[in-house]
């Protein structure tokens, strides 16, 4: 039986289409047919809210689980989403959670755990990090077999990223030798710039193994879709958008198979 595969979708940079990837590539595995789980781990819950759900009406939530042990994941998981799709959604005070953490036993294990007890469930989990490399970050790196960057195609895309990829070394070292980097993915590309192919360039050349093929596209219906709480493929499927995540997700899938017939 195939092993779930987790992933954190990380920058500590803001801005670089991290909620919209974590949104639009798990609706797009789920429409793959493969049981997806998005776990919302950003204080600001635009990953809750572009799902459609409120987060000033969710009651428990994340922030519960992480910092109370009587909690469990069925008193928080939404598993009518959407088709193959759960999530379970964050709220705003999931802004406390990075400093109660630093008094909690086995602080940066506790997402690590709450996973154990879904694991076999799902087929893809997919962790949307907040934009900091605290431990909430750190918790979802713990948890995860890999980290899929989000990098936009503008000026300094690079910027900051070997801040990421030390804060990576440094968690496989400690407290989770499963994790690496899993793939670079080109967001708000535009192929009319000069700017974008030379990003694009760079990256093949500083990752030419982790680099997804896709490039996602500046798209005016990926950025409209949140604000109805709806996936591309529920807003324009035939956009360039839907068309480009759901490739991301073919090679997402591909990729995850690889890897697992390579550790096999």
């Amino acid at each position: 039986m195939p092993e779930t595969r987790v992933f954190a979708i990380a920058n500590q940079k803001g801005g670089v289409g991290k909620t919209t990837t974590t949104i639009n590539l798990a609706a797009c595995l789920a429409s793959a047919g493969r049981k997806t789980l998005v776990i919302d781990l950003d204080p600001q819950s635009n990953t809750t809210t572009g799902f459609g759900v409120d987060p000033h009406r969710v009651g428990l939530s994340i922030y519960e689980l992480l910092v109370n042990d009587a909690v469990k994941v069925g008193d928080v998981l939404k598993t009518d989403l959407r088709p193959n799709l759960s999530l379970l959604p964050a709220k705003v005070d999931l802004y406390a959670a990075d400093i109660e953490l630093v008094y909690l036993d086995q602080r940066e294990f506790r997402l690590k755990r709450i996973l154990e007890s879904v694991r076999g469930q799902f087929d893809f989990v997919l962790i949307d990090c907040p934009p900091s490399l605290g431990l909430l970050t750190v918790n979802a790196l713990t948890a995860a077999n890999g980290v899929i960057l989000p990098l936009q195609c503008e000026y300094f895309a690079l910027e900051g990223m070997q801040q990421l990829l030390n804060t990576i070394r440094l968690v496989r070292d400690r407290l989770n030798p499963n994790v690496s980097l899993f793939g670079v993915v080109l967001t708000m590309y535009d192929p009319r710039t000069r700017l974008a192919a030379e990003v694009v360039d760079e990256i093949t050349q500083h990752f030419p193994r982790e680099k997804f093929e896709t490039l996602i596209p500046r798209n005016v219906r990926l950025s409209e879709a949140p604000s109805f709480g709806l996936t591309i493929l529920e807003h324009d499927q035939r956009s360039p958008g839907a068309l480009a995540y759901s490739k991301l997700a073919e090679e997402v899938i591909a990729r995850a198979a690889a890897t697992e017939d390579t550790h096999a």
